[in-house]
C-alpha cells in the first residue's frame, strides 16, 4: 500500500511552485462559485421566476462564459496574463455580492451575462499563465493538476453551498461566493506577483499568427466542439436518463455521478504520465478518448442491464481523462507560435459553445425522438469528432513532413 500510495505521489513531482499555487487558487475560486448550482432554485424558489425565464437566463450565462472567454484571450495578449486573472477574480467578487440585490428578469439577464463575462477572463489567462510556469515536459501534467483542482473545488462547492442555504440562506451564498473570489485574488497579488513568480518558459513572438489562420488548431476546435456537445450531456439528459428509464433514486443517481470524480481523483495524474511516456502523438491519445467517449453511449444503449450504466460512466470518465489534458496540452503547444491568449480564449469558447447548446439538443432530442434515438444520434457526435481527430493526425503528419522537407532543402 505505502509503495502505491509513493507511486502515485511520484506522479506529481517535476511540477514548478507556481503551478501549484495556480491548483490552489483556482480550487478556491471553482469551490467559491458555489451559487452556479443552485441558481435555478434560487431564480424559482426565491424571485419566484418562470421556468422560461430561467432558460433565457442560463443561455445569456453561457453566451456571457463566450465574451468573457474572448475579451480575456484579447486582454491576455495586450496587457499580460497577471493582470487579467487578478482583475478577474477582483471584479468577480464584487460582481457576485451585487448579483443578489438585482430582482427583476431583465436585470438578473444584464447581470449574469457581465458577471460571466468578468469570470471566465480567467481562464484564457489562467492557461497562458500555466504555460508560463511549467516546462513543455510537464505542460500536460501541469494542466492535469489544474483539472483536479477544479474537479475538487465543484464537487466541495456544492455540498457547503447547500449548507450555506441552510444556514445563512440564498444571500448568505453570493457573499461567500464573493468573498473567495477575493480571497483567490490577493492570495495570487501575493504569491504569483511577476516580481516574485519564477517565470520557466516566457513567449514572445515578434510576428504572431491570428489562431484562425492556423488550420490544424481550427481542426482541433471543432472536433472538440463536437465531443463537448456529446460529453456534456453528462450534466443533463444522463442523470434524466438514469430516473426515467432505469429508476434510480436521486441518491443513486449521485453516487454514479460522484463515481466520475472518484475515477478522475484516482487515476487521471497516473494515466496522464503513463500515456506521455507512450509513443503515442498527443492527437493519436484524443482520438483514443473521444472513441472511449463514444463507447459509453453504445453500452448503455445496447441492454437495460444496470451495470452498463456503471460500464458506461468508466468508459466516459477515462475518455474524459484522457480528452481534456491533451487537447488543452496541444491547443497550448500551436499556441506557442501565436497569440496565446487568442488562442485559449478560442480553446475556451469551443467548450462554452458545447455547454450552451449541447444540453438544449439533448432535451429536444429526448423529448422528440426518446432516449434510444438520442444516445444513437449523440454517438455519431462523438464519431463525428474522432473523424476530425483523424482529420487532425492526417494535417500533422503532413505538416511535420512539409517542415522536414524544408529544413532539407535549406541544409
Amino acid at each position: 500500500m505505502r509503495k502505491l500510495l509513493s507511486s502515485y505521489v511520484n506522479t506529481f513531482n517535476g511540477l514548478s511552485r507556481e503551478v501549484w499555487w495556480l491548483a490552489l487558487i483556482t480550487l478556491i475560486n471553482r469551490a467559491g462559485t458555489m451559487v452556479i448550482p443552485f441558481l435555478s432554485l434560487y431564480l424559482t424558489q426565491s424571485l419566484n421566476f418562470s421556468l422560461s425565464d430561467v432558460g433565457w437566463i442560463m443561455a445569456l450565462f453561457g453566451l456571457g462564459s463566450v465574451i468573457g472567454s474572448w475579451l480575456g484571450g484579447k486582454l491576455t495578449d495586450r496587457i499580460g496574463y497577471y493582470k487579467v486573472m487578478v482583475l478577474s477574480l477582483l471584479a468577480s467578487g464584487v460582481s457576485f455580492i451585487l448579483l443578489q440585490y438585482i430582482t427583476t428578469f431583465v436585470g438578473f439577464c444584464v447581470g449574469v451575462l457581465v458577471l460571466m463575462a468578468i469570470a471566465d477572463m480567467f481562464r484564457p489567462a489562467m492557461f497562458v499563465a500555466l504555460s508560463s510556469y511549467s516546462k513543455p515536459e510537464n505542460r500536460t501534467r501541469s494542466i492535469t493538476l489544474i483539472r483536479l483542482a477544479i474537479n475538487l473545488g465543484f464537487s466541495a462547492g456544492p455540498a457547503l453551498g447547500g449548507l450555506i442555504i441552510f444556514a445563512l440562506s440564498y444571500g448568505g451564498l453570493f457573499w461567500i461566493d464573493g468573498i473567495t473570489c477575493f480571497i483567490a485574488g490577493m492570495l495570487l497579488l501575493k504569491i504569483l506577483n511577476p516580481k516574485k513568480a519564477k517565470v520557466i518558459e516566457q513567449v514572445k513572438v515578434v510576428n504572431p499568427s491570428e489562431a484562425y489562420t492556423d488550420m490544424a488548431f481550427m481542426i482541433l476546435l471543432v472536433g472538440m466542439t463536437l465531443f463537448g456537445l456529446a460529453f456534456f450531456q453528462l450534466l443533463s439528459t444522463l442523470p434524466l436518463y438514469y430516473k426515467d428509464v432505469h429508476h434510480l433514486t436521486e441518491a443513486e443517481i449521485g453516487l454514479l455521478l460522484g463515481l466520475n470524480g472518484f475515477l478522475i481523483f484516482i487515476f487521471e495524474m497516473p494515466l496522464i504520465k503513463w500515456l506521455e511516456s507512450s509513443k503515442n502523438s498527443m492527437s493519436k491519445l484524443i482520438l483514443i478518448g473521444v472513441l472511449l467517449t463514444a463507447m459509453s453511449f453504445i453500452v448503455i444503449n445496447l441492454t437495460g442491464w444496470i451495470g452498463a450504466l456503471v460500464i458506461g460512466m468508466i468508459l466516459m470518465s477515462f475518455g474524459e481523462m484522457i480528452v481534456f489534458p491533451f487537447s488543452n496540452s496541444l491547443a497550448l503547444n500551436r499556441s506557442i507560435k501565436g497569440n496565446q491568449g487568442q488562442y485559449m480564449a478560442y480553446y475556451s469558447i469551443s467548450f462554452s459553445i458545447a455547454h450552451i447548446f449541447g444540453h438544449s439538443i439533448g432535451m429536444n432530442l429526448v423529448a422528440n425522438l426518446g432516449y434510444k434515438s438520442t444516445w444513437h444520434i449523440i454517438t455519431l457526435v462523438a464519431i463525428s469528432s474522432a473523424a476530425f481527430m483523424l482529420l487532425l493526425i492526417h494535417f500533422l503528419k503532413k505538416e511535420k513532413e512539409n517542415k522536414t522537407s524544408s529544413l532539407r532543402s535549406v541544409g
